[in-house]
């Protein structure tokens, strides 16, 4: 029986209609049978639940991204993502989280929408996959500061994924303890900060993502990062453990579909 993987996080939304329906194709043929796509504004949460409801490899998450806030969340558009967050094809809370970057948004407009957002996914019981991005990558950074809200806010309540994972291991750690997974994405197979923390950290902690969006810096098509690479991820992982990609595959995808209320 051939392995069967999953993508935590990709951003279809992002895609021209006929391509998102071709990468989508790709990736099923390439036994990724499980592909989450992130909202990153209300449009894009709606397109999301669209895709999710045309496919049944994809399912959907809704939320704003913290470079996509431009002032407090208001309680209207808080409405609009709660009745969102009912589609049945919804199964976390994605994508929030702060962002550290000297040209991100707003601070205090972040926090709020990342609160209110945490708040939400608690009241709806859904695993929240959140975002830290901070200016210094491969360390602790700001990364503390994420922790805090989502402890203060009981985000461990609902549980959900640490993606697209650059920090460093106390870092993960602090995550794990938090509830949340942490999401290795293809900077692992670059990084050699991320090797040793690959190898020290259980599969039991672990899921798979890609990030994917369109990339048209990349001068080749051929080239852009879609779901179906997250088998080099699982490769490099099953490397770096000295495991077979087989037994990645199995405990990762497991770990995803347990989060999300999925069965295998």
């Amino acid at each position: 029986m051939p392995m069967v993987l999953c993508d935590c996080h990709v951003h279809l939304a992002s895609y021209e209609a006929q391509e998102s329906y071709d990468v989508i194709r790709r990736a099923e043929g390439a036994n990724v049978k499980t592909i989450i796509t992130a909202g990153t504004t209300l449009e894009t949460s709606r397109r999301c639940i669209e895709l999710a409801s045309s496919f049944t490899s994809v399912y959907a998450g809704v939320g704003i991204h913290p470079n996509r806030v431009r002032g407090f969340l208001k309680d209207s558009e808080l409405e609009a993502l709660e009745r969102l967050a009912r589609s049945p094809r919804v199964v976390v809370w994605s994508e929030t989280g702060m962002d550290y970057l000297p040209n991100a948004p707003n601070r205090q407009w972040q926090e709020q929408a990342f609160r209110e957002q945490i708040r939400l996914a608690r009241r709806l019981r859904l695993p929240l996959v959140w975002h830290s991005q901070v200016t210094e990558p491969n360390t602790a950074g700001q990364h503390p500061e994420t922790l805090r809200i989502l402890r203060e806010e009981h985000a461990e309540e609902v549980g959900g994924v640490m993606h697209y994972f650059q920090a460093d291991e106390a870092t993960a750690r602090r995550a794990i303890d938090a509830g949340s997974f942490i999401s290795f994405a293809k900077p692992l197979l670059r990084q050699p900060h991320q090797w040793a923390i690959a190898q020290k950290l259980p599969l039991a902690n672990i899921v798979l993502e890609t990030d994917a969006s369109p990339q048209p810096y990349k001068p080749s098509r051929a080239d852009w990062t879609e779901p179906k690479d997250v088998a080099l991820v699982a490769q490099k992982l099953a490397e770096l453990k000295g495991v077979s990609v087989e037994e990645v595959a199995e405990a990762t995808s497991r770990n995803l579909l347990r989060l999300v209320g999925l069965h295998s």
